[in-house]
């Protein structure tokens, strides 16, 4: 029997969060499910649905949003604000809803906070980290790991072609994420570049990516040779296509889907050992894992790498075979599950 589900996502910006919802979405109908996005107009995650073939259900708040989840089997809030809006159409209507939580930060001890995750008939994790603090939070709440997909990105050969030439015969150096520092350390990545600027001038460092930090960052970074700015791209898997190594130095991470698309494109990986990290990087089989706020640590690393082409390569093939367990179908099978449990149909 076909669902009709709801989405809610109020973000107004597009992070990983949002890919994952789209990816999702998409993966939803190809599996024949009716759906219906509630976002916020002229947003990214609801211009982009715009062919997907959906309702999309205008809202700006909580009210709004509680007001689009009519006429619905089961909600699905992919972030939190998204989770009062579910909650109370619940309260109203009865409608079951489940919520996904993509990082492992506290959750909020209100009153309110712990009604509405408790009345949700599961959270799923998208990392045993995140889980780990869901099941701190309450632990009589239905609790599951989902884990995030990998993109599919495309990649056109020439752009990617082009994107290596604007650095001629440099060793490219990539990280893709928001500039939004306190989470992804991108202060380290520049800190490295300046002790190597001299000592290792074949080494090009690129951010991609835009952000509230994008400011600070750059002033931080100054005149840096080494280093480069390419603001935020929709074309990210042309980058991933002419990076030679990618590196993920955050402070935090639920899960960190850009690994898996990174790992997707055989790419050598250094992460940080946080959250969800170590779930999908395994230390010396498809990346190195590092401590957090180590630029030391990162630096090594590099220079790891950089000497031992074959290590990268052995990096990259076994990150690459590893992606492929991680697809947006497999990810849109076991939600589907959870939604018809949800909504009573049998599992």
């Amino acid at each position: 029997m076909t669902l009709r589900i709801a989405h809610i996502n109020l973000a107004k910006g597009y992070r990983g969060g949002e890919r994952q919802a789209e990816l999702l979405i998409r993966a939803l109908q190809h599996l024949g499910q009716e759906q219906v996005l509630i976002a916020r107009p002229g947003r990214p995650l609801a211009e982009r649905l715009a062919d997907a073939g959906i309702e999309i259900r205008g809202c700006t708040g909580l009210l709004s949003a509680f007001r689009a989840t009519r006429g619905v089997d089961v909600v699905h809030s992919h972030e939190g604000r998204g989770v009062y809006a579910a909650w109370l159409r619940n309260e109203i209507s009865g409608t079951p809803y489940i919520i996904t939580r993509r990082v492992n930060n506290p959750i909020g001890d209100s009153w309110l906070t712990r009604r509405a995750y408790s009345r949700a008939s599961s959270v799923a994790s998208v990392a045993a980290d995140v889980a780990r603090i869901v099941e701190e939070f309450d632990s009589r709440i239905e609790s599951c790991v989902i884990h995030s997909s990998s993109s599919g990105l495309p990649v056109d050969p020439e752009t990617a072609r082009s994107i290596r030439d604007a650095f001629p015969g440099k060793w490219i150096i990539g990280n893709v994420g928001a500039l939004d520092n306190a989470q992804k350390g991108q202060e380290y990545i520049i800190e490295v570049a300046r002790r190597m600027k001299d000592s290792h001038p074949e080494f090009q460092f690129l951010l991609v990516g835009g952000g509230n930090d994008e400011a600070m960052l750059r002033d931080l970074a100054g005149d840096l040779p080494n280093l480069a700015f390419a603001g935020w791209a929709d074309n990210v898997g042309d980058y991933l296509a002419a990076f030679d190594l990618f590196i993920l130095p955050s402070n935090k991470e639920g899960i960190g889907g850009i690994l898996l698309d990174a790992m997707d494109r055989a790419l050598p990986i250094i992460a940080s050992r946080v959250g969800g990290l170590p779930e999908i990087v395994k230390d010396g089989e498809n990346g190195v894992l590092i401590d957090p706020r180590s630029p030391d640590q990162l630096q090594v690393a590099i220079l790891r790498l950089y000497e031992d082409p074959d290590l990268r390569r052995a990096m990259g093939a076994h990150g690459k075979e590893f992606s492929r367990g991680f697809t947006a179908e497999a990810m849109a099978q076991q939600y589907l599950a959870l939604y018809r449990r949800a909504a009573g149909f049998e599992p």
